[in-house]
């Protein structure tokens, strides 16, 4: 455990290594990411790091360290950042931007399709549903319907083999 002297002189050791280096370990880093700004923050994330640690002027050597360090971590990061980046697809940068048109038609698809459901029997049109739409699992099905699991799976074939049919219809159109 510190005393608040032994901080204070710390401290005290830490800023005056940073007044006297900080325009070296700026250059230092800068180097390193290729950035002035980026090189700032390093700069400024190694005076954080360092601050609760006992530092005297002998210690410039952890200074610089500490920011090569770091500056080596941003690089690392911005790497793994730029690939996720140039991994991701334009479909996926996009999410949640549809074109007006394309909601249209989807909507008018699924009014069709919710039409064509009520030619289905009731009880297939509400397992299908509870399932597709609630997200209820058959098991929850069966227990709100006070019907078998096999009844729940046997019917959800029939309405998904009537979507199928029904979708292939509309493709041909």
């Amino acid at each position: 455990m510190r005393y608040d002297g032994d901080l204070m002189s710390s401290a005290t050791e830490l800023l005056s290594i940073f007044g006297a280096e900080q325009g070296q370990l700026k250059r230092m880093v800068r180097r390193i990411t290729g950035n002035a700004h980026t090189a700032e923050d390093v700069v400024h994330e190694t005076f954080i790091k360092l601050m609760n640690r006992k530092v005297t002027e002998r210690d410039i050597g952890l200074v610089v360290t500490t920011a090569r360090n770091l500056a080596c971590d941003t690089i690392r990061a911005e790497r793994v950042r730029a690939s996720y980046a140039s991994n991701v697809s334009s479909e996926q940068l996009q999410a949640g931007v549809v074109d007006p048109e394309d909601a249209v038609a989807s909507r008018l698809d699924l009014d069709a399709l919710l039409r064509a459901l009520q030619t289905l029997p009731v009880r297939t049109q509400r397992i299908f549903l509870l399932s597709k739409v609630d997200g209820m699992t058959y098991p929850q099905i069966a227990r709100s319907l006070n019907i078998s699991v096999s009844t729940v799976e046997k019917e959800m074939i029939s309405a998904l083999e009537f979507c199928r049919t029904w979708r292939q219809r509309r493709e041909t159109i």
